[in-house]
């Protein structure tokens, strides 16, 4: 497929992606990496692109983690032979978690006696033994032991004495890092993050088990965190893109932001207070982004000056329907003449995530120029 010379003849909606702010991001959460002396296995569920997971692995990545059997088989079909599938195992994808065994290091996470008793009932002669991380509960509150509960130490040392497992160590994730106000919260999740896995760590071997290794994530904890001693590794996903929910917690600044979407304006009636794009929730996805932080909150936020990486302080999406964007215009005058139909618009998207988990391909930009277009592995099993 020919690819287009400029932004200017781009099918919309569409997915751009700014190369050089991506190269800094990568190398930037790299550099973090090996100056707390921890290895960076990277998320891909951010991306869901061999491009991108390739040249993580090319900057110093070890590995890589997934959260979806589908990005699980396909990124191991693609050549990758270290993956951590984030999500807790589930005893209907046994078999072929058994079967990817074979072909790469899959490391597996589970938060349950009976996930374990099913794993450790199965002998891998002559094969790679399953690697097994026991997902913690560090605040966050969504799945994971409670570090201080019997069912924890249970379980690791269930895990440390099988013969049949090769226990990683302890994973978290701070989501509720998301909550923050400021960078100033996010170095206290951040601390908490670490103090939390750390201490239980270390509570665990005092009794005499062994625990590996401890594994952190979240992008905005480990965008600024200013400790990581006790920590092994680190999975932050979506410091390769960033968006406008990072800027607005304090985890980037805009100029840190990757990927936008280019939509077109589809309708403007003369006097209205608002225009509509074609980029709706199947572009932009519904994801409001960090509502605490204000009532006033919107769907998205168009570019006045990308260069610039000057947001338009009149123009706000507001609403999103299946293909259609409602943007409401705060001074209408100040912007008479501007946004006619046909015109494009590039908006800063609130979840980087959802927003490309949305589009087949990212157009990849230097510039205005698009230099390739990289496929985004998304789908179900």
């Amino acid at each position: 497929m020919r690819l287009p010379g400029s932004i200017q003849e781009i099918p919309t909606p569409a997915l751009l992606l700014d190369q050089t702010i991506l190269e800094r991001n990568l190398t930037r959460l790299q550099d973090r990496a090996n100056s707390f002396g921890v290895t960076l296995r990277p998320h891909i569920k951010t991306h869901k692109c061999i491009e991108i997971a390739n040249h993580q692995l090319e900057l110093g990545a070890r590995g890589i983690s997934v959260s979806t059997l589908f990005e699980l088989e396909e990124f191991v079909a693609a050549g990758f032979n270290d993956i951590t599938w984030t999500l807790p195992l589930i005893p209907d994808y046994i078999e072929r978690i058994v079967e990817l065994c074979d072909k790469a290091a899959i490391r597996i996470v589970i938060d349950s006696p009976d996930m374990f008793e099913r794993l450790d009932a199965i002998e891998r002669v002559g094969s790679e033994r399953f690697h097994v991380w026991l997902k913690v509960d560090c605040g966050y509150h969504r799945a994971g032991v409670n570090p201080q509960s019997v069912l924890a130490e249970q379980l690791v040392r269930s895990l440390s004495e099988s013969k049949n497992i090769v226990f990683d160590g302890i994973l978290t994730h701070a989501g509720h890092s998301y909550e923050a106000r400021n960078r100033a919260d996010i170095l206290i999740f951040a601390e908490q993050e670490r103090a939390v896995m750390v201490e239980f760590a270390e509570r665990m071997r005092n009794k005499g088990y062994n625990i590996p290794m401890v594994s952190l994530g979240s992008t905005p904890t480990m965008s600024v965190t200013e400790n990581l001693d006790g920590v092994n590794e680190i999975r932050p996903g979506n410091y390769a893109f960033y968006d406008y929910t990072q800027a607005m917690l304090g985890s980037c600044g805009v100029s840190d932001c990757a990927l936008t979407v280019l939509a077109s304006v589809v309708s403007h009636q003369p006097g209205a207070s608002h225009f509509v794009i074609n980029a709706g929730a199947l572009a932009l996805s519904k994801d409001p982004g960090p509502v605490h932080l204000g009532d006033d909150m919107d769907m998205g936020i168009v570019y006045e000056d990308y260069d610039r990486k000057r947001l338009q302080a009149h123009v706000h999406v507001k609403t999103l329907s299946q293909e259609h964007g409602k943007v409401l215009i705060s001074d209408a005058m100040a912007l008479k003449g501007y946004y006619k139909v046909g015109d494009k618009v590039r908006i800063l998207e609130h979840h980087s995530c959802l927003t490309a988990a949305n589009f087949d391909y990212y157009y990849v930009l230097k510039g205005y120029e698009v230099v390739d277009r990289w496929k985004i592995l998304r789908g179900r099993t």
